[in-house]
């Protein structure tokens, strides 16, 4: 059985959340991470680029010499910012931002960029940081990147090479001890699915939603490929704490307005839950079901360093002891559950209380 662990019940447990770009992590599953920091695990976010390509998107900071001389310099002190606000330790990986092109990748993305290295190159720098960190759950996003930045493409593939490269004791020992991380998730915070949901429940509540024309863009991405919500994380206690990570990422925020205003407000009213796809499952549990929202927590059926698993439902029971509340928003309470689940319906086989044996 899991022994009490008082005030810290995720104290030994670690998590690896692999970004594209300084201001992803607080974008994306930023309220989980804050989350599982408040409750003891440690959370590590690793960025694969510095942001060079990024632009000024805060109107106050548009004339800022220090922007315009510096902008590399100056999101690095945003991100130490960010970071600090959802307790989580950082590492820069150290490649150059592609930027944005609006036409083929391959064509227009600069040479000397992260795109353009080969992925095992890229991917080992991130397996000595996993060997070090020594992860049970790493994040990333899905083979269309979240959304199509060619560096949150990369990010896919040099993640997925990394973990498989860094549980092989051949592949570059130079880099560490071998280490089998036992769960990957892709981040689905952008999920086409999701927003739409949001967006209609907007419409019938009689709000202006501003995301009609951004989801047309995306309805075409979510239906090239079966994404699966498996996992709905209660981390809405934490979404304040993630508002203020994005805002210290100063340069790429208007605090007055704009659109990633926009999604946190609606996010906070209609869906404050976080939402990801497990995408590699080395727990030794037996196999989830395939349908959505069958776990609310990322290490559920994760092996701790002293043997035992963590049982589903420890998240919910860890919460509420913290004196958390962990509510569904107004969009998941009258059209979410339709897939006959609701947040924190486990939906797990076998005993995941369980010592391995």
């Amino acid at each position: 059985m899991t022994q009490p662990r008082g005030a810290q019940p995720y104290a030994g447990l670690r998590l690896l959340a692999v970004h594209a770009h300084p201001d992803d992590e607080s974008s994306k599953g930023a309220a989980t991470s804050a989350m599982y920091a408040q409750l003891g695990a440690q959370v590590r976010i690793a960025t694969m680029t510095g942001g060079e390509a990024g632009d000024i998107l805060n109107p106050a900071l548009a004339d800022s010499p220090t922007a315009q001389r510096d902008i590399a310099g100056l999101r690095r002190r945003e991100m130490a910012r960010a970071a600090q606000l959802l307790g989580a330790e950082h590492d820069w990986v150290g490649f150059v931002d592609s930027g944005l092109p609006e036409g083929d990748f391959d064509e227009q993305v600069p040479h000397g960029v992260f795109w353009r290295v080969p992925t095992e190159v890229a991917a080992r720098p991130l397996v000595n940081i996993i060997r070090r960190f020594r992860p049970q759950v790493v994040t990333t996003y899905d083979e269309q990147g979240g959304y199509p930045h060619p560096d949150h493409i990369k990010n896919h593939f040099v993640t997925m090479a990394a973990v498989a490269a860094a549980a092989d004791p051949d592949d570059h020992p130079e880099l560490g001890e071998e280490w089998q991380v036992q769960k990957v998730y892709y981040n689905q915070d952008l999920s086409a699915r999701k927003w739409l949901t949001i967006h209609e429940q907007m419409l019938a509540d009689g709000v202006e939603s501003p995301f009609g024309k951004l989801l047309e863009n995306y309805r075409d991405r979510d239906a090239k490929r079966d994404t699966w919500l498996s996992t709905r994380v209660p981390s809405g206690a934490f979404a304040e704490r993630a508002e203020q990570a994005l805002l210290a990422h100063a340069t790429q925020i208007d605090p007055k307005g704009g659109f990633f205003s926009d999604v946190r407000a609606a996010a906070k009213r209609y869906w404050p839950t976080e939402e990801f796809e497990l995408a590699l499952d080395d727990t030794g549990r037996p196999p989830l079901q395939r349908r959505d929202f069958v776990e609310d927590d990322l290490f559920a059926g994760v092996v701790r360093d002293d043997g035992t698993r963590v049982p589903d439902g420890e998240l919910g029971r860890a919460l509420e002891a913290a004196g958390f509340e962990a509510p569904l928003g107004r969009a998941q309470r009258d059209s979410a559950d339709a897939h006959g689940t609701a947040a924190g319906d486990s939906g797990t086989a076998g005993a995941a209380g369980e010592e391995r044996a």
